[in-house]
């Protein structure tokens, strides 16, 4: 693999670099998580690897749901170790390397734009961190190599057909759809249906058709959530209300209020301000989108036949 062929990547959080790179007496102390050929993936990386996400799942679950997504977290940080020291073990064995210069230039870059080129602060970093500079230079040598040998398993196409593409527009036409909407205000009286409050939705309507406005009215006497906003539920499409709100609300022409509408022993009076239509986007609006994700997901099936290869012609044990 030619230097000019290698793109650095941005820099990831020190404290979450992995590698696959381990000494044995780092193994037995770690306890070995999977044996990929002649290396191991220690516990240690699989810790570092999810710390974060166990942190995170700790914060918002409990119980059997807390420990199944702990174990789902930690399958899929081993899996990802296993598919690094696949990647490191071809690179090694298509007998590539990369110069030295090449991880210095690398670290250099880092300790310009991620500490102002203070290379003291940077090792002071490391220190916090329990990383040594040689270790450091380990983990971004491993990065280069698992990013280059990833690029270099995803090959053939740049374009796809136009075909292809139609038919996945075609597919997946409710995406590039925008529905019928309208604009809804609307007024609310909840409670026990009674003669009382029919009568007071009756003359709020009275008021509204002599020139009151209804957003004023929404808002000293509408009892649901929008009564703050005027009765202004905003551009609202037909999966908002229930069946029988949506049919009247969307019977409406913009400017015009509904007749009272009686429901579970409430009542509504429903005022359609503006509509749109329904719209599709064009597919030639869409075009190079849908081409963009059509790439993306052969590269990505690329990738994994690629990974999939590597680990049926390895030696791999999960502990």
């Amino acid at each position: 693999m030619s230097p000019s062929r290698l793109i650095p990547l941005s820099l990831v959080c020190i404290g979450l670099a992995i590698s696959t790179f381990t000494a044995r007496a780092q193994e037995v102390l770690d306890g070995i998580a999977a044996v990929v050929n002649s290396d191991v993936v220690t516990f240690s990386q699989v810790r570092e690897l999810v710390g974060p996400k166990e942190k995170q799942a700790h914060e918002t679950l409990k119980g059997q749901e807390l420990v199944e997504k702990i174990k789902e977290i930690r399958t899929e940080a081993i899996n990802d170790l296993i598919d690094r020291a696949l990647i490191i073990q071809e690179f090694k064995t298509k007998g590539y390397t990369i110069p030295d210069y090449f991880i210095d230039d690398r670290i250099q870059g880092i300790i310009k734009d991620e500490f102002g080129n203070d290379r003291q602060a940077f090792l002071r970093t490391l220190a916090a961190q329990n990383y040594t500079l040689e270790k450091f230079r380990d983990l971004q040598k491993d990065m280069i190599i698992v990013s280059e040998m990833r690029k270099q398993a995803v090959k053939g196409a740049t374009s796809v057909p136009d075909a292809k593409i139609t038919a996945y527009y075609k597919e997946h036409l409710e995406e590039y759809s925008q529905p019928e909407q309208m604009k809804l205000r609307m007024i609310a009286i909840r409670g026990v249906e009674n003669d009382s409050r029919r009568k007071m939705i009756d003359e709020i309507r009275q008021k509204i058709v002599g020139g009151a406005e209804f957003g004023d009215l929404a808002r000293m006497y509408s009892e649901d959530s929008s009564q703050e906003q005027y009765g202004d539920w905003g551009w609202i499409d037909r999966k908002k209300l229930n069946e029988s709100l949506t049919k009247t609300a969307f019977s409406l022409k913009p400017g015009e209020m509904s007749q009272v509408v009686e429901l579970g022993g409430s009542y509504y009076l429903l005022y359609c301000e503006a509509k749109k239509p329904a719209t599709v986007k064009p597919l030639k609006d869409v075009h190079d989108e849908i081409e963009k994700v059509l790439l993306q997901t052969e590269r990505q099936q690329q990738q994994a036949d690629w990974l999939a290869k590597l680990r049926r012609k390895a030696y791999i044990k999960m502990y």
